[in-house]
């Protein structure tokens, strides 16, 4: 019986469990299930919870600010936007300044709905099993990772530190 030779350096490199991106992977979609739990009674999904998210923070935004703050594409965007609208929590109209603007906003249905979200990031963080720290941590390397790679990528307003 012939032993197996160890992997080279090479093969290692190649090897599923040792890629950041696919650990990053699994863990969006671990988070996705857990989101998908912790907004079921909202009646949202990730990306609406998200966009709602944005509104509340932000307040009225253009259509066209609000894909850049969560970084979606037009044909990802609308799609959302109109499922919101047709449940009550967002209106988007015209802008009067520039007709080309579409701007969004949360309606008073939308608003209220910002109460009962509160518990979600709450539920979250618990399910994580991570202290504040540990989540403030890996928020902060996230970040800076997302920096990184926008800057390599060549993502305008990425941050050319690397």
């Amino acid at each position: 019986m012939t032993a197996t030779p160890p992997p080279t350096d090479a093969e290692q490199l190649l090897r599923l469990e040792h890629q950041v991106c696919f650990a990053l992977h699994n863990a969006s979609r671990a988070f996705g299930a857990i989101y998908r739990d912790a907004l079921k009674d909202l009646g949202l999904t990730y990306p609406q919870y998200l966009a709602m998210l944005a509104l509340w923070e932000h307040g009225e935004l253009s259509v066209k600010r609000l894909g850049e703050l969560l970084r979606l594409d037009s044909g990802t965007l609308s799609p959302l936007l109109k499922r919101l609208e047709s449940a009550g929590l967002v209106r988007r109209e015209r802008s009067a300044q520039d007709e080309r603007s579409v701007l969004v906003s949360a309606t008073a249905a939308g608003a209220a709905l910002r109460e009962q979200a509160t518990q979600v990031p709450l539920e979250v963080a618990h399910r994580t099993g991570f202290a504040v720290e540990e989540m403030r941590e890996l928020r902060g390397l996230l970040g800076r990772l997302t920096d990184r790679l926008d800057a390599a990528a060549g993502v305008p307003g990425a941050a050319q530190e690397c």
